[in-house]
């Protein structure tokens, strides 16, 4: 997974599943025979953009390392409601200690493909980019990531280290756009992407002088995005053009239109509406979804 080894991924599942289990599941443990087994599906109860489901495979193996599962759905494929994305059988106790974890991580994954497939949709025929932010919930950043890219959006930058990105306090504390990018020339890496965020139009015409690779108009409106691009890309070989902030799934195309190369936006990851999905325990007997 993108900034996870394998190792470093099941050591940030076995921390997770150490947060929900604790000492023991103590209901399981007293109802279900150790060595009893168990299957069972997984079924989106909602329409959703389908994204996490190796997550939650290896949330169960982790648990039960001759857990069958069989996987009904592919990565980035749509589908309605009532679709079995899973099927597994193992270990009944490993499968209940697993299921809400499991849940989490993949209705927030399908949330987020599902979220970032809709804006995708939207600037259709445009040619501009859907992107993520830095704004994810600790921890589960490599996880966001994933689920965009299943929802046809592309990644920006991971963290603070890949990346320049010259925002509006690193212009204050550098004393102005050019100033800031005299000071990234000196110490960064020079095969490194950098970025400027813009505020006027001064801020973009100093960005650009000062080369700038790519400009982020921030909390503009389209008219202005039009406008600022058409200065920008006076230049023989102009910047790249980023938008972000105010922008909604019915702007998003009029922002599009406007001249932006991508369009970076935080709800895909800040403010997750998660799917509707369920773990449904077939054999023996039937169960419900874990709360």
């Amino acid at each position: 997974m993108d900034g996870l080894s394998t190792e470093e991924l099941d050591d940030r599942l076995r921390a997770f599943l150490a947060e929900d289990l604790g000492t023991g599941d103590v209901t399981s443990d007293a109802i279900v025979p150790a060595d009893a087994g168990a299957a069972a599906e997984i079924v989106a109860k909602s329409e959703c953009v389908v994204s996490g489901l190796p997550v939650a495979r290896r949330v169960f193996e982790l648990l039960d390392p001759a857990l069958s599962w069989e996987e009904h759905a592919q990565p980035g494929s749509k589908v309605v409601a009532g679709t079995t994305l899973a099927r597994l059988s193992g270990n009944a106790r490993a499968i209940l200690a697993g299921e809400r974890l499991s849940l989490n991580l993949l209705q927030r994954m399908c949330g987020i493909a599902t979220a970032t497939h809709r804006y995708v949709e939207a600037v259709a025929g445009t040619g501009c980019r859907i992107l993520d932010t830095r704004k994810t919930a600790p921890g589960l950043r490599a996880f966001d990531r994933a689920a965009v890219r299943d929802g046809g959006g592309t990644n920006h930058r991971f963290g603070l280290f890949d990346r320049v990105l010259i925002k509006d306090n690193h212009r204050v504390l550098a004393g102005g756009v050019t100033a800031a990018l005299e000071a990234v020339r000196r110490a960064a890496p020079g095969n490194m992407t950098v970025e400027v965020e813009v505020e006027s139009e001064g801020d973009l015409r100093e960005a650009v002088a000062g080369g700038a690779d790519v400009l982020l108009i921030d909390n503009q409106s389209p008219e202005t995005v039009s406008r600022w691009s058409r200065v920008a890309r006076q230049v023989p070989e102009p910047p790249e053009i980023e938008a972000s902030g105010k922008v909604d799934l019915e702007s998003v195309r009029a922002y599009a239109l406007a001249g932006a190369d991508s369009i970076s936006i935080g709800r895909l990851t800040h403010s997750v509406e998660a799917a509707d999905i369920s773990l449904e325990i077939s054999f023996p007997g039937t169960g419900g979804t874990a709360r």
